[in-house]
């Protein structure tokens, strides 16, 4: 049995064969092309897939299903790709434009979830019912397992953790609401909050690492820095750890899963950021003097996308 994962990024699209055993045999992507019209955007994904297939051994008969992890929401009955903003697809066929070109199933899910989906049964978090997957970027992404399988909610919009408001009155959003989650707790809020403090004091190791430029610090400049013992680092990186544990308490709080997986740029910090977010987000549980959800590290890397939407059948 093979499987076909595809994940739709904002620059690339990357296609991976997938085995029984959920190893990837041959992987492939293009350059993600929003120029063109949708119907050739997917036929340039179908040939994609096709020639992926082909340099694993496959014909197209061997192909059980596609699955396609994409950044958006989609009606995961009808196969509509209801909203991916960074492709320019907006109640568009997803599924039966492709099977145009390769009559087998297809599943599309939202790539956070997809990649909760392999994390879980591929990854750090196999074995356990339930999980909740974090991935720190740019923005926020998140992916809820119960009983093994994504929680979309009923209406298919559910799990946007990065997008539950965090103050009312907050820093803006880009979604257009203001206090969300993400402003606060993603690698652009750690920057934010680095220029926010430099504004006020430039006597940092911050500013020495990127030349004085401002505009070159990124969330690992901060994190370095921290590490070094920077004071002003140092205070801008334990704001952010308490943003990120009040969030952390908070699903804890909702929904109580066995493990929290942390994946996304941030987390390559590693130790540095796991270690003080596990002595901090305790403090924020309503109901602390019981068994916490551990918190882990992500494992997959960039093959989570590829083997969750493989996954999706």
């Amino acid at each position: 049995m093979y499987h076909i994962g595809i994940d739709i990024g904002g620059t690339g699209i990357k296609v991976g064969v997938i085995d029984d055993k959920l190893q990837i045999l041959a992987e492939n992507s293009i350059p993600t092309c929003t120029t063109i019209p949708f119907p050739e955007q997917v036929k340039r994904i179908a040939e994609c897939v096709k020639s992926t297939a082909s340099s694993a051994g496959l014909k197209n008969d061997q192909i059980v299903s596609v699955g396609v992890g994409i950044p958006g929401v989609s009606n995961l009955s009808t196969g509509e790709v209801v909203k991916c903003t960074n492709m320019g697809w907006y109640h568009v066929p997803f599924r039966t434009e492709f099977q145009k070109h390769l009559n087998v199933p297809v599943y599309i899910d939202n790539d956070a979830n997809v990649a909760a989906l392999a994390e879980s049964v591929a990854g750090i978090s196999a074995g356990t019912a339930s999980s909740v997957f974090i991935t720190i970027g740019t923005g926020i992404g998140s992916g809820i397992i119960i009983n093994g399988k994504i929680w979309n909610g009923f209406h298919g919009i559910g799990g946007e953790m990065g997008h539950v408001t965090f103050d009312l009155d907050g820093v803006p959003c880009t979604c257009g609401n203001h206090g969300c989650l993400e402003r606060y707790c993603s690698a652009t809020a750690l920057i934010r909050m680095a220029r926010e403090a430099i504004a006020d004091n430039q006597n940092t190791l911050i500013m020495k690492m990127v030349s004085n430029d401002i505009t070159k610090i990124e969330a690992r400049t901060v994190i370095d820095a921290a590490r070094e013992k920077d004071p002003l680092a140092v205070q801008v990186y334990k704001r952010y750890i308490y943003c990120l544990a009040q969030a952390i308490a908070s699903i804890v709080n909702l929904i109580d899963p066995e493990v929290i997986v942390i994946g996304g740029g941030v987390s390559k910090a590693g130790g540095f950021l796991l270690d003080p977010l596990c002595r901090e987000y305790t403090k924020f549980v309503l109901y602390n003097d019981q068994p916490m959800p551990s918190i882990r590290l992500a494992v997959l890397g960039s093959e989570a996308g590829i083997i969750g939407a493989a996954m999706l059948s």
